[in-house]
């Protein structure tokens, strides 16, 4: 009888099994809606915390599987990580799946030790901002655009203006200084494995074979095999999730969605859902 109950608990005393805790972080970052869950710290807070808390075990293993996305949300996940690791004083092995790019990227920062698929997708080191401008359609429907604002500059790179060379100077000088911040990551997090290589922080991206050449990542391979070379054979990789609510939901997602009316911000949802899939996409995903 304490054999089987050793086989459902096996953090009990006199265990022969390593266990693993064992987080998958998927899905792009900061783009988090009720009708598409994605990637921020505070959905990513407790099952982090709940992995780093399982006393013996002597990693954690992080799953990763993003395009990117917010640089503010990428940046405190990865630093909640290391808070955890040197707290908890555990190793992070990360494992990177179809794509770890940007923000994705940055999360992997996170790990001791980063192990990449062959064929997987790593890198794209740089910032981007993307919208459009409707300036010639609203005017071609007959529309009058009116903003009111308190402030000259509260209303600079408005989509339905053209664009002021001065704005978008403004623009670029962020995201420059926030590309500067993502490249001290890397460099100090990667130290003097990185090649000498021009393209590694334009924001280029390659497979995980490449990427392991030009430093971005460790080694290549996946969870199951790295764990049992680590640990041996009785190890036992264990996924923390969010816990249930009471209709088996994840807590964090709406119970009973389909009897409850749409929400209000289906709209805003729709639109979230369409620039997630245009992450995915630049990837070939």
């Amino acid at each position: 009888m304490f054999d089987r109950i050793r086989t459902y608990l096996p953090f009990l005393p006199g265990s022969r099994r390593t266990v693993v805790p064992v987080v998958r972080l998927q899905g792009p970052i900061g783009l988090v809606t009720p009708l598409r869950p994605g990637l921020s710290l505070a959905s990513v807070a407790l099952p982090l915390e709940r992995a780093f808390s399982v006393r013996k075990a002597p990693a954690v293993a992080l799953i990763i599987n993003s395009p990117g996305g917010s640089p503010v949300q990428s940046r405190l996940i990865f630093r909640r990580i290391r808070d955890l690791a040197e707290k908890h004083k555990k190793d992070v092995l990360v494992f990177i799946e179809d794509v770890a790019a940007s923000g994705g990227y940055m999360l992997a920062l996170a790990g001791d030790e980063i192990v990449a698929d062959p064929a997987s997708i790593v890198g794209s080191i740089g910032v981007v901002s993307a919208g459009f401008g409707f300036t010639g359609l609203i005017d071609k429907i007959g529309v009058e655009r009116r903003v009111y604002t308190a402030g000259e500059k509260k209303a600079i790179l408005d989509p339905f203006r053209p664009e002021n060379p001065e704005d978008v100077a403004h623009l670029k000088a962020l995201q420059h200084e926030i590309h500067e911040i993502f490249i001290d990551m890397v460099r100090e997090r990667r130290g003097d494995i990185l090649a000498d290589n021009p393209d590694l922080f334009s924001g280029q991206f390659w497979t995980g074979r490449t990427a392991r050449d030009l430093g971005l990542v460790d080694s290549l391979g996946d969870l199951s095999a790295v764990l049992r070379r680590r640990y041996g054979e009785a190890v036992e990789p264990r996924l923390i999730s969010l816990p249930r609510g009471l209709f088996g939901r994840r807590t964090g997602v709406g119970v009973g969605a389909a009897a409850q009316p749409l929400p209000a911000g289906l709209g805003d949802d729709l639109l979230s859902a369409v620039e997630a899939r245009a992450l995915w996409a630049r990837f070939g995903l």
